[in-house]
């Protein structure tokens, strides 16, 4: 089953002209429901009313609040017999037209996926040769730079890696292909600054917050590969999982866990 414009229909046929296909102009959430809650619920409701903003879009009212977010993608998960869902919300603006944006209004259509938690080690990993960060004022949501992480993800299946690490023109890191990217050095908890051109990850948010509050020494900014391969210790994480790397082109990481103060947050 799925959920378009909040009818659940067990298939649908999507009218056309769609501006999502034609014009790219419309984002999409990555959303995790386990144990009979929407993990995350605020922070992927903040992002989507910042990027519905930026588009200049309105979330339907099924979509407006974490309440109802949470409520909507409950009844399509329940609908699946999926206890725990990997959901996937798109948005995009209703209506045809050119470039110039005939409403405001938006359609949207989520799906749901058995989700299985994967938190191994990654064993192999590597900077892209082929693909950078780009900064913009939509790289913060997911949806229009995805052709991005496509080109990124090929780069990752073609060299036989377990991830993959971009970085922008002027060779800052970014993230990795489909996750924020952490590490840790003297201590100190280091993340690339959004400036960056990487994606606003809501479990980005939520390592931070847990880290402040453990009185963790917490650093966003604009670092350089050097300081990522001298690091500690170094993860990955999104809405799915957090994962240590063990290593990074020849550099293996002295530390082999996440810090401590992550594992007691989480484990909360």
């Amino acid at each position: 089953m799925l959920l378009f414009n909040d009818n659940l229909l067990p298939t649908v046929a999507l009218p056309l002209p769609n501006r999502g296909l034609a014009f790219g102009d419309g984002f999409f959430e990555t959303l995790i429901f386990t144990a009979g809650r929407l993990r995350l619920a605020p922070d992927h409701l903040a992002r989507m009313q910042q990027a519905a903003t930026a588009l200049y879009l309105t979330l339907p009212a099924a979509l407006a609040t974490a309440e109802a977010l949470e409520t909507t993608l409950a009844r399509l998960a329940q609908a699946n017999a999926l206890p725990a869902a990997r959901l996937r919300l798109q948005l995009w603006r209703a209506g045809g037209g050119r470039y110039a944006p005939p409403t405001d209004a938006a359609d949207w259509l989520a799906t749901a996926e058995p989700f299985v938690a994967d938190e191994s080690p990654i064993a192999t990993a590597d900077f892209a040769l082929e693909t950078h960060s780009i900064y913009s004022p939509l790289s913060f949501c997911k949806g229009p730079q995805a052709w991005l992480y496509v080109r990124a993800a090929h780069e990752r299946q073609r060299r036989g890696l377990d991830e993959i690490i971009l970085c922008n023109a002027a060779g800052h890191v970014a993230e990795a292909g489909a996750a924020a990217i952490f590490w840790m050095k003297n201590d100190a908890l280091f993340t690339p600054a959004l400036e960056s051109g990487c994606v606003a990850g809501v479990r980005r948010a939520q390592v931070l917050r847990v880290a402040q509050a453990a009185g963790a020494e917490c650093r966003e900014g604009l670092f350089l590969k050097e300081q990522l391969l001298d690091a500690d210790a170094a993860f990955v994480s999104n809405a799915a999982a957090i994962r240590q790397i063990t290593q990074l082109g020849q550099s293996h990481f002295s530390q082999t866990e996440i810090p401590d103060f992550l594992a007691r947050g989480f484990a909360k």
